[in-house]
Parts: structure tokens; C-alpha cells; sequence
């Protein structure tokens, strides 16, 4: 058991360090949120967006950078009983600080949705709106965050989560605290391809309230860079074990990113629910920048 510990602490530290060293050498491990990294230094902007698979790169020590969907829409299938839902957000925002050169905390707030419903047996409607949930992250980049250039190279990191209620009786915002842990990894492929992969899982409050079940998601996008500026991906991603008794969901994605300048992102995308369970189409459209 001791030899089994000491062998996986000296691991992660050879991951810590190497995640801590760019491509021509220079250490980053000294920078700090009160020693932010220079900008000399800064890694490549890296949005986890539009596309739902997050990337395994955290933002650089003592740096912020505020990703918000400015605009999305979903219509949903109709459920088990025949209601029918088109739903809005608004600036939907995630405010990712630096803290060390390979950590990283998040915040993520919508502060503005609608939820209208629409009820198949009677002729009504029905209109939520608010505040919907507050999400606590950290990102921890296990390896690749300043060496991610050449076909082959490979990132990996942890992104714990938790999920808080804002208003439990709105309609938007989650009624009780939900969590759970992505895995982002992504690799370089030849041809200025790239290939992004997720795999999560999630405690869910139950429907009926009785207790949480356990949901995975798994998620690849493919993506390519047409130049310095523009690129594109396409996705596919889904929802297992979910306790809706249409079924799993899968989606099927695409959308193009567009870099204004090293530190701000323009983006926009959509999905296409493919299972009963999935909305039957997602548009949205973005931005991010760094400061």
C-alpha cells in the first residue's frame, strides 16, 4: 500500500511539473493569482464552447476569463404527458479564474430564462421565468495544458462540480444540489484536426423527489482549424441512465468559433436531439474574453 502511494504521489508530481513547462521550456509553476502570468506567457484562448465537451486547459495564473451565451433556445419533445416546452436563456455566464498555473475555479449563473409550456390536452399554456442555478467549479489540468501543438500531444484534467438552487419554485433554476465530475482529454490529430472527449457523471434528484440517481454522459467533438482566426467542430453527445421514461439522450452538434484577437471569441452553434428524450433543436450563439 505505501509503495502503491509514494508511486502515485511521484506521478502526479512529474504531471504537475510537466504541466507547468511550456513548449520551449520556460516554467510557469511560479505564477500565481497575485503573480499573474505575463501575458509573454499566456497559453492560446481556450473557450469550453460552444460545444458541450469541455477542454481539459485551464486559464493561466491570475487571469480571468468570462465565457457568456448571449442567446440560446431549445424545443423540447413532447414528455409522457404531451407537454411540449420552448425554452430561453439569457446571458448565461461562466467566470473562470486562475488560480495556479494548472488550477482554475469557475462560476457559472444564469441570470435570466423562460420556460413556456405547452399542454397537448387542453387548449393552455404555461410561462416560467427567473433565475436559474448557480454552479461551483474547479478545473485541475493533469498534463498538456503548455505543451498542446503538434500532432499526438495529449491534456488531460478533473472538473469536480456542484450544482446550488437560486430559486427552487421558478421553473428554471435546479430544485436541489446536485454534483458530480467531468474528465476532459483532448489530442492534436494530423491536418490541423483536433479531437476533444468527454466523460462525466452526475447525481440527479429523482423526479418524484425520493432520492438521486447517477447519470453519465460521454461526449466527442472533432474540430478543425480552417486558419488562425476560424473553426469549426461537430459533436455527438449523450445522457445515460436518466430516470425520464423516453429513454437516453443523444444530440448531435456543430458550430464555428471565430477569434477577434488572442483574448476575445466569437461562437455559435446547434443541436439536434436524435432519442425521444432529446430536444428536438438547440441553437445558440456566444462570446468570450480574457482579461
Amino acid at each position: 500500500m505505501v509503495k502503491i502511494g509514494c508511486r502515485a504521489g511521484f506521478l502526479l508530481l512529474a504531471l504537475n511539473a510537466l504541466s507547468a513547462t511550456t513548449a520551449d521550456g520556460a516554467d510557469k509553476s511560479r505564477y500565481s493569482l497575485v503573480n499573474p502570468t505575463p501575458k509573454s506567457l499566456l497559453r492560446d484562448l481556450t473557450t469550453d464552447r460552444p460545444d458541450l465537451t469541455e477542454s481539459p486547459f485551464t486559464v493561466d495564473a491570475g487571469r480571468i476569463q468570462v465565457k457568456t451565451s448571449a442567446f440560446g433556445y431549445a424545443r423540447s419533445r413532447a414528455d409522457s404527458d404531451g407537454v411540449e416546452s420552448d425554452v430561453f436563456e439569457y446571458a448565461t455566464t461562466n467566470i473562470r479564474v486562475g488560480i495556479t498555473h494548472n488550477t482554475e475555479i469557475n462560476v457559472v449563473l444564469e441570470p435570466y430564462g423562460v420556460v413556456r409550456s405547452e399542454f397537448s390536452e387542453v387548449v393552455a399554456s404555461r410561462r416560467d421565468e427567473g433565475i436559474g442555478s448557480l454552479f461551483i467549479r474547479g478545473k485541475v489540468n493533469l498534463f498538456g495544458n503548455d505543451a498542446f501543438q503538434d500532432p499526438g500531444d495529449m491534456a488531460a484534467a478533473l472538473l469536480p462540480f456542484i450544482v446550488l438552487p437560486t430559486d427552487s419554485n421558478n421553473g428554471i433554476s435546479a430544485e436541489d444540489v446536485e454534483g458530480g465530475l467531468i474528465v476532459p482529454f483532448a489530442v492534436v490529430l494530423p491536418r490541423d484536426f483536433g479531437l476533444g472527449v468527454n466523460v462525466a457523471v452526475t447525481a440527479i434528484k429523482d423526479d418524484d423527489g425520493s432520492g438521486y440517481h447517477v447519470e453519465t454522459l460521454a461526449s466527442l467533438a472533432l474540430s478543425y482549424e480552417w486558419n488562425d482566426r476560424f473553426g469549426t467542430y461537430y459533436e455527438i453527445a449523450t445522457v445515460l441512465g436518466t430516470d425520464d421514461p423516453r429513454g437516453d439522450i443523444l444530440v448531435l452538434g456543430t458550430g464555428f468559433t471565430y477569434a477577434v484577437n488572442d483574448n476575445f471569441q466569437l461562437d455559435g452553434g446547434i443541436n439536434f436531439g436524435v432519442t425521444s428524450a432529446s430536444d428536438r433543436v438547440n441553437p445558440f450563439v456566444g462570446l468570450t474574453r480574457r482579461f
